[in-house]
């Protein structure tokens, strides 16, 4: 049987026989996004979690203090983006003694990436390299972000159910 599809095979491969068309060349692969963008859905509040190096939370502060000054001085655009963001600082670190920052963005401009370092990028010519790299090495992992839509607000008395 095996015999037999060969000399199938060889037949219909013969010289004589035209090729297979080649195939069509690869479509381009689209660029993937950057998985290190912190951006958020419309209608969401957003949260980021940074984790600095308890060693290196001055260097972080100051960039963030950079960050809001440039912000202050920028345009309504760019104030329109801080609009409803608040750092806190938790008092208690994380389980390696990190210290932890939480960016709240009440509501986030849709495809605005929130990171500090880019933000800064984009209200200044360029982010001093010093301060980068101070920011850079004073983080202890990526940030992380959580996209928050409301299930209910607790500080509101429940609306009385419609009589039907």
């Amino acid at each position: 049987m095996t015999t037999a599809l060969v000399c199938l095979l060889a037949l219909f491969q013969s010289p004589g026989s035209t090729p297979a068309p080649s195939a069509a060349p690869p479509a381009p692969q689209a660029v993937p996004a950057d998985p290190a963008r912190l951006t958020f859905p419309v209608g969401t509040s957003g949260l980021v979690l940074v984790l600095v190096k308890a060693d290196r939370t001055a260097d972080y502060e100051a960039v963030i203090a950079a960050l809001g000054a440039a912000m202050a001085a920028a345009g309504p655009e760019a104030r329109a983006r801080a609009g409803g963001w608040r750092v806190f600082k938790a008092q208690e670190p994380d389980a390696k003694g990190n210290a932890v920052y939480v960016h709240w963005l009440a509501a986030p401009v849709a495809e605005t990436d929130y990171r500090p370092s880019v933000v800064l990028d984009a209200l200044m010519a360029a982010l001093p390299e010093p301060e980068y790299v101070k920011y850079r090495d004073a983080l202890a992992g990526p940030p992380s972000r959580l996209s928050l839509a409301l299930l209910a607000d607790l500080s509101l008395a429940p609306l009385p159910k419609p009589k039907r």
